[in-house]
């Protein structure tokens, strides 16, 4: 069976290009499978990919490159196909679209998966016939305005499938966008089985990690600290991650006196290594669509301190037995977790210990099994005729 994810690029860092790589990277040894990226402004994938996987790049905008495409007389046209309320939509072109439309025209996919609303759009128009179409949602319906959501509707209406990441969101799509014959349901990223041994939980590192953007409020989890360090000054808190709100980070910092408890570390790819030098997660996001941090620190043996923001922490950490739900907003209590946690060692080792075990079901054997049996409930053929196969059981 050959399957064919659609995204924006693959030539970046983010979730989206780590989440398809990870179910693409354990789909490849049982079929074809081709990731077309939209755009190629770097040579090479900021990820190691395998090499089994088929790269196809449909626009160079390397502005390195002799071959960059961006004064191409057709990429000056706005896009047609493309929805005009998506976000990127002034990024593409009817030169795109005909690229997209070309690719698609020629192909012999299975299956075709697109990565977001516009390549949902794109797949619901020009994914080959008799493919089965699928769009995965990496948001949530209500990150969307309304009149992107309105606009998606017919193109939502001619899927196969609508895949969200959490059963959450996938509920609020079913009841204010019923679509009678789309099947809309939830299967949850993945995230791999880790490269290093689980952290010893031994020592005072708390570690987060995300963009340092307003929705993942740290200013939040850096008063909560304040409050954590008082107590216990040989803590210190380590925050991974690049975005705009560094320097106002930096602020509140100071503003605490937490110059030497508390470090912006930037980037760290790959993010194993650091999750087990700490012995407690913590997430202060106001929203998440999934949680894929959440569930690395799982992976590599912390228990997890989060707020309960819609969707994804809830239906990943069992409050209690591998981390602690909090409410959003509210450093009293993201600090009243951590000092529980930093406080009772054997609380701390036994719910590192469920994290591990509990987060066995994000591990992309798992996930891409649940892929492949909706593959095979809609009706995937392989170019030869048959269902797709199931994967063997563990």
């Amino acid at each position: 069976m050959k399957i064919s994810f659609l995204i924006h690029t693959i030539y970046g860092i983010g979730g989206t290009i780590r989440t398809t790589l990870n179910l693409a990277e354990e789909l490849v040894g049982r079929h074809e499978i081709e990731i077309v990226s939209i755009f190629k402004h770097r040579d090479d994938s900021a990820f190691d990919i395998d090499p089994r996987i088929s790269l196809v790049p449909l626009f160079n905008n390397n502005k390195k490159s002799p071959g960059c495409e961006l004064e191409n007389p057709l990429h000056k046209e706005p896009a047609e196909a493309f929805p005009r309320n998506e976000a990127r939509y002034k990024e593409y072109s009817k030169l795109i679209d005909q690229r997209v439309r070309d690719h698609y025209a020629a192909s012999d996919a299975d299956v075709v998966i697109g990565t977001r609303p516009g390549l949902v759009a794109y797949v619901s128009q020009f994914a080959p016939g008799g493919a089965v179409v699928i769009g995965q949602e990496h948001m949530t319906h209500n990150h969307h305005k309304k009149a992107l959501r309105e606009e998606m509707r017919p193109f939502l209406a001619d899927l196969d499938a609508f895949v969200t990441v959490s059963e959450g969101d996938a509920a609020v799509w079913r009841e204010h966008m019923p679509l009678e014959d789309t099947r809309i349901l939830s299967i949850p990223n993945s995230v791999p089985q880790p490269t290093v041994a689980p952290s010893d939980l031994s020592g005072n590192l708390v570690v987060a990690a995300g963009r340092l953007s307003r929705e993942k409020q740290y200013e939040i989890l850096i008063k909560a600290f304040a409050k954590v360090a008082a107590k216990h000054p040989d803590w210190t808190l380590r925050m991974c991650g690049w975005g705009g709100e560094k320097d106002n980070l930096r602020r509140h910092i100071l503003k605490y006196k937490l110059a030497n408890q508390v470090q912006l570390m930037g980037p760290r790819s790959p993010i194993d290594p650091e999750w087990v030098k700490g012995a407690i997660a913590v997430s202060t996001s106001r929203h998440e669509s999934f949680g894929m941090t959440l569930v690395e620190a799982m992976r590599n043996g912390l228990p997890v301190v989060s707020t309960d923001c819609n969707y994804g922490p809830r239906e990943i950490i069992t409050s209690g037995e591998d981390g602690l739900l909090v409410p959003v907003g509210k450093a009293d209590a993201v600090a009243r977790a951590l000092l529980t946690l930093i406080e009772d060692e054997e609380l701390r080792r036994r719910m590192g210990k469920a994290a591990i075990e509990n987060s066995r079901r994000f591990d992309p054997g798992a996930v891409a099994q649940r892929y492949l049996d909706l593959f095979a409930e809609l009706g995937a053929e392989d170019t030869t005729g048959r269902r797709a196969p199931a994967a063997p059981a563990d």
